[in-house]
């Protein structure tokens, strides 16, 4: 690493926090990458099981992966952009139909070796519990650890926000029953050959699982509350609404999982040749397919009702888990109040938020916060001027929407076609529309690069 280079400090090794570094170090600035993480762990977090950079704690699935569809589009833009996440995504992608979804230990292996291997990176293995007075970024995700999170508080005069969030159970393949199950991707898109694994439920057995779903024990929400120390407000045991505890939604509708993660719409099955009253997907979480994810499972019941539970299901009834559910604390700023679109602290210019801790949701939102507070720090470390992405591109609207949603209502935002500017002329059908929204922001983002000083 080359000492005259202009220095920044980024802390949190996630996917915001390693695509910020990337980018900076692309751009010619020395960076020193905080994780807190450690082999063995002096310091680790409730959700993840390794040290290595850009681990996935949740779902495998970085979600759609067509360009007529919000996350689609963002990814294409992210790969127009040179981000060297996405290119590790597709390089360590699994069979999923539409969604690219990643074995998780071949994407953070890639994302590791090419961080600690670049000439511009410094990784420190070394807990952050203040923040610098030097040029920072700051993505600890949303499990920072609530020494920083305290000193982030202390920081900002105000409040953080927090909520529960949660994972859904692993099974091995093997363990499987296939002679109950079938592989089908729904609608038949037979160009993707069944990626998924379905188990199908007809009305007695669904009733039986949502009974047994709300009458199960779960873990007590106030054990990951007495996890934040004194001095930090814990949130009042709210769940995110895009990630919500089966059992949860369940409780709140006997159908609501038929119509909802369970939906049979588009999955005959074929032993029966009828459409099931309700089916549970699985999807491939690794390269070798020997483990699947139940999709739209995630949950906070205890362990020993998790296998009780889920092996209810026609298919499940010898399921052998590898990793169980489990519920984790959430935690972002009210990035209306602090941060520019720039994703620069208002006060404090030379200070910069990234990923889920700024108030994206999804993997795919923190890469991209991540590339553009590491290519606007980098910037301004350069002597140039941070800047917007244009307001018709997914990335642009995504960092619009997060700087200035009003805060009494705000909560994390993922990539969605409601926030770009409406088009001059709308297209009746939901299709054109999302296709019209697309061709759009390409068109925004290669005009808006074709003007830059400098090109990612």
């Amino acid at each position: 690493m080359t000492n005259s280079l202009p220095s920044l400090t980024i802390i949190g090794g996630g996917l915001a926090g390693c695509e910020a570094a990337w980018q900076a170090a692309q751009s010619g600035i020395r960076v020193e990458l905080y994780e807190m993480r450690q082999s063995p762990p002096m310091y680790t977090t409730g959700a993840h099981r390794t040290d290595a950079l850009a681990e996935l704690v949740c779902s495998n699935s970085l979600g759609s992966n067509l360009p007529e569809r919000a996350a689609g589009l963002l990814k294409q833009e992210l790969r127009q952009l040179g981000s060297l996440l996405m290119h590790c995504a597709d390089q360590a992608a699994v069979p999923s139909g539409t969604a690219l979804s990643v074995d998780r230990q071949e994407f953070s292996q890639l994302v590791t070796q090419a961080i600690e291997s670049h000439p511009n990176i410094r990784v420190i293995r070394q807990l952050i519990a203040h923040i610098p007075s030097t040029p920072t970024i700051i993505a600890t995700g949303p499990l920072t650890h609530p020494a920083l999170i305290s000193d982030i508080q202390q920081y900002t005069q105000t409040e953080n926000l927090f909520f529960f969030d949660a994972i859904a159970p692993i099974v091995t393949a093997d363990s499987i029953c296939m002679d109950i199950a079938y592989r089908a991707s729904r609608y038949d898109r037979r160009e993707f050959e069944g990626d998924y694994i379905n188990c199908p439920l007809n009305a007695a057995e669904y009733e039986t699982f949502v009974n047994a779903l709300c009458n199960a024990e779960r873990i007590p929400l106030h054990a990951f509350e007495q996890q934040i120390e004194s001095g930090v407000r814990a949130g009042s045991g709210q769940f995110f609404e895009g990630c919500l505890p089966i059992e949860v939604l369940a409780q709140r509708d006997p159908q609501a999982l038929a119509f909802g993660p369970l939906r049979p719409v588009g999955l005959w099955n074929p032993h029966t040749r009828k459409r099931p009253h309700a089916v549970l997907q699985l999807r491939q979480d690794n390269q070798n397919g020997t483990q699947y994810n139940l999709v739209g499972c995630q949950t906070n019941l205890t362990i020993p009702e998790q296998q009780r539970v889920f092996r209810l299901v026609p298919g499940l009834q010898n399921a052998e888990f590898v990793r169980y559910g489990q519920m984790h604390r959430n935690t972002y700023i009210a990035a209306p109040n602090l941060l520019s679109p720039t994703l620069q602290f208002r006060t404090r210019p030379d200070l910069f938020f990234a990923g889920q801790i700024a108030g994206v949701e999804g993997y795919v939102g923190s890469i991209a916060t991540g590339f553009l507070a590491g290519w606007n720090a980098a910037r301004l470390l350069l002597g140039k001027t941070p800047l917007q992405f244009p307001p018709e591109t997914m990335l642009g609207a995504l960092c619009h929407a997060i700087t200035h949603t009003p805060n009494e209502t705000f909560q994390p935002i993922k990539a969605n076609f409601g926030l770009l500017p409406m088009l001059e002329s709308t297209p009746r059908s939901k299709t054109e529309r999302s296709q019209a929204y697309t061709q759009r922001a390409l068109t925004s983002l290669h005009s808006f690069l074709s003007k830059l000083d400098e090109t990612p």
